[in-house]
């Protein structure tokens, strides 16, 4: 019996690219709002398999921007769950579902010496979470967005919302602190080369 796919984002860049593999929903670049996201693609469109798609930050020192990894298990909340899908052709590693943004290399330096795990994001603990309610099949594929030693600038975090990202605000946060700048493009840069990496898959994330 084939698999009726639905693949939870942070952000609406990452659900276009996502579209091509099945339903997605958009938590908004939250861990709640990806609970919400997940429920809704199970009770509402009765979707029979969970994916976890988007970018991710690097936890593993030898990850770069743009490298993109398939999930052999995702830890969260210190429980440790085996996934069930896997795309064929592309890394395998462990991903840390955290419940808030790790923002700073020593953050992560800190959770790859804890947890071992490759790369970090908002969105695969609550697909693994919901996976084990409902019993589905599960998996995450993420592209390395900003690596275990590059920062994320909080003017970047203070322009998301609901999954886009408001402009104004970013420019504000930067005239309040324009030392910004060069971290900002160079997470710039680092997203496009994950985007890239996300675009380049050939093959339903599945296997």
């Amino acid at each position: 019996m084939s698999l009726s796919l639905g693949l939870v984002v942070g952000l609406d860049q990452e659900g276009q690219l996502a579209s091509r593999w099945g339903r997605a929903a958009i938590g908004g670049g939250t861990f709640e709002g990806a609970l919400r996201a997940a429920e809704v693609l199970v009770t509402e469109f009765q979707v029979t398999a969970l994916l976890s798609f988007g970018i991710a930050g690097g936890l593993d020192p030898g990850l770069r921007a743009g490298d993109v990894l398939s999930a052999s298990e995702i830890l969260v909340d210190g429980q440790m769950f085996k996934t069930s899908l896997s795309a064929k052709g592309l890394r395998a590693g462990r991903f840390l579902g955290a419940r808030a943004v790790v923002a700073s290399p020593a953050e992560k330096a800190a959770l790859w010496s804890e947890t071992r795990a490759q790369c970090v994001d908002l969105e695969s603990g609550a697909v693994a979470l919901t996976a084990r309610k409902y019993r589905l099949p599960f998996g995450a594929v993420r592209a390395i967005c900003d690596p275990a030693g590059r920062s994320l600038p909080p003017a970047a975090l203070a322009g998301l919302e609901d999954g886009s990202i408001k402009f104004g605000r970013v420019i504000g946060a930067l005239l309040r602190q324009p030392a910004q700048v060069p971290a900002l493009f160079a997470l710039a840069r680092d997203a496009r080369r994950a985007r890239l990496g996300l675009t380049r898959l050939r093959v339903a994330p599945l296997g």
